[in-house]
């Protein structure tokens, strides 16, 4: 009885979310340990099963500093964005669109899937052009030249639309180019945010390395498990976000103020999104309109 219960819990958001398109950004421990991305691609594949249909973006910081530390590259960061200078830029490619996009696909199809992986690049999915970052210093304004880092200028789901018409998770890589052919790296947590409010998703999940949003970035326990949307701008006016927290906030932000009816900060482990969307109490932090 106590799995028919488990069930019968999970039936209302089944029928609510059903043929509605969810964005789940995979990152943090996910793209390191096996055993989670595998069960991670389990609760995506139940999602689609039960009528849902999943669009998966993924990152790779870790593995793809672990390849820069192999050809003797220090990674750098800036507001949570990588520096990529011509360099990096192969290796990111290399080990997003190559290594990760293809072992996740791998994945889905060895649980019974069908998914096909594409970059932001394919169809043009993500146009993008050169991220530049000013900052004030004093009563001048200072820009900061990231390399080879993008930002979105226009989003065309189309393709995403006819792969998932036609029974596909697409699984996307966050390496886009601009009209002139020019190769960017575009953080996964915006390519999401944006992806999720170009296709009008339900959902937008990002997984990462902490439960969710923490009223102390220093303590695990300050966890926030629901919050609005005006109250987590006055968290991010007040700079408690840092590093790689501030492109998940922003995405969140801005996916909510395009139609996307609601974003989740979880932790990326064992049956996360299941626990998160298809439980009253979930594990992570929801964010409302």
């Amino acid at each position: 009885m106590e799995k028919v219960n488990v069930l019968i819990e999970a039936l209302p958001y089944i029928r609510e979310f059903y043929n509605s398109y969810m964005v789940i950004k995979i990152g943090g421990k996910a793209m390191v340990s096996d055993r989670v991305l595998e069960s991670i691609v389990k609760d995506v594949l139940l999602l689609y099963y039960v009528g849902i249909k999943p669009i998966v973006v993924h990152g790779g910081g870790p593995e793809i500093s672990e390849k820069m530390s192999k050809f003797g590259i220090k990674p750098k960061f800036i507001d949570g964005l990588r520096v990529t200078d011509e360099e990096t830029m192969e290796i990111v490619e290399m080990v997003l669109d190559g290594k990760i996009n293809s072992k996740i696909v791998s994945m889905f199809i060895k649980h019974g899937g069908k998914a096909v992986g594409i970059s932001c690049k394919d169809g043009l999915l993500i146009v993008a052009k050169k991220k530049l970052i000013k900052r004030k210093r004093g009563d001048l304004e200072e820009i900061i030249d990231l390399g080879f880092v993008g930002e979105t200028e226009h989003v065309n789901p189309k393709i995403l639309k006819i792969l998932i018409d036609n029974g596909f998770i697409p699984v996307v890589s966050p390496v886009a180019s601009d009209l002139h052919g020019n190769i960017y790296n575009v953080n996964a947590d915006v390519v999401a945010g944006h992806i999720a409010s170009a296709i009008k998703a339900k959902k937008l999940i990002i997984l990462t390395d902490v439960p969710g949003i923490l009223r102390d970035p220093k303590d695990r326990r300050s966890l926030i498990s629901r919050i609005r949307l005006n109250e987590l701008e006055d968290m991010m006016r007040s700079g408690i976000f840092s590093e790689g927290m501030l492109p998940k906030v922003e995405a969140v932000l801005m996916a909510l103020k395009n139609g996307v009816e609601r974003a989740h900060i979880i932790e990326g482990k064992e049956h996360s999104i299941l626990l998160e969307i298809f439980t009253r109490e979930g594990i992570g932090t929801m964010v409302e309109p």
